[in-house]
Formats: C-alpha cells, structure tokens, sequence
C-alpha cells in the first residue's frame, strides 16, 4: 500500500528513529509499502520517518532511476555504518520529502553498512559512489538529518522558501 511522503517540515523528519527489536509482520508489511511508495514517488531511497514511522528502517533501489524495468530493493532494518573512506565524493541530492530541489552534497565515497535484512539476518556491504551517498541520506533521515543540513544557511533557507511556497500553491490548487 502506497504511504504518503511527508514534507517538510514536519518534525518527525528531525526526529530520531528507534531500532526495531522484532522482526514482525508489521515490519514486513511497512517494508513492502515503503517499497511501493519509493517506486511509485520515483525516488531510490526511502526511511521509515519520511512515511510517518519513526523506526529505523530504510529502503534502496539506485538501479531503479536508471532502469525502470528492473526492481531490486533492498531492506535494510537499523542500518550503520561501519566503515568510511577517507575519500570523498560530490552528488547532486534530492529528496522525497524536499520535493523538487536538489543541491551537491560531499560525503565519503565509500562506506560499509551493516543492517539485518527481513529474515533478521545480519549483512554487511561495501558500497560507494551513488549507492554510497544514498546509504548515508537514508540512515541520517533516521537521525533527523537532512541533506540540507550539510548546505550553508543561506541555501538551507533557499530550499526551505521555496518547498514552503509550492506547498502553499498546491494548497491553492
């Protein structure tokens, strides 16, 4: 079931997400509709607190923006890293819940992340470049980090007026 995408700014997206204990059919079941949603948004990540849940678990597709055909989620229940290159690299971001705006962010190339996956499993991945920088907007959307944190204030506040006015215009519609 498709979710709606919260905007900001809502305070849940400044929220801390708390680990998940239990793998329960209600996860499963908030994993399969943040999977839809993140498809159906197009976007090719999603945390929990952009849908209202302030658990921690993301989802992640990078392949899907250029190949729609294929779909490969991954589900990651309270991801961390556990490794970050010293090399850096630049991407333009966006996000879901920043509709429409995107600004270069710097962050560690590459980094690892370990998570359990749906079966309670633990995994572990060495990614990086695009698939690296996702990684990490995910799991600071679960710390109640935006990728706009990482802008001057100036551009902060630029992004944020003009999100809070296409609100108001769609408002109006």
């Amino acid at each position: 079931m498709k979710r709606p995408i919260i905007i900001v700014p809502d305070p849940i997206l400044r929220t801390i997400a708390t680990p998940i204990e239990h793998i329960t059919p209600a996860i499963q079941t908030l994993a399969q509709d943040m999977i839809e949603t993140m498809y159906d948004a197009p976007g090719i990540g999603l945390a929990a607190n952009q849908v209202n849940i302030a658990q921690r678990i993301v989802v992640m597709d990078v392949h899907y923006r250029d190949d729609q055909a294929t779909r490969n989620p991954i589900v990651m229940i309270n991801p961390h890293l556990t490794w970050t290159s010293e090399e850096l690299s630049e991407w333009d971001e966006g996000c879901l819940s920043i509709p429409q705006q995107y600004a270069v962010v710097t962050r560690p190339k590459s980094v690892r992340v370990a998570y359990q996956d749906l079966n309670g499993q633990t995994q572990e991945r060495l990614v990086e470049d695009l698939e690296s920088h996702c990684v990490q907007h995910e799991i600071d959307h679960l710390n109640g980090v935006l990728f706009i944190d990482y802008l001057s204030r100036l551009k902060r506040d630029m992004i944020l007026r003009k999100v809070e006015k296409q609100q108001r215009e769609q408002a109006v519609l």
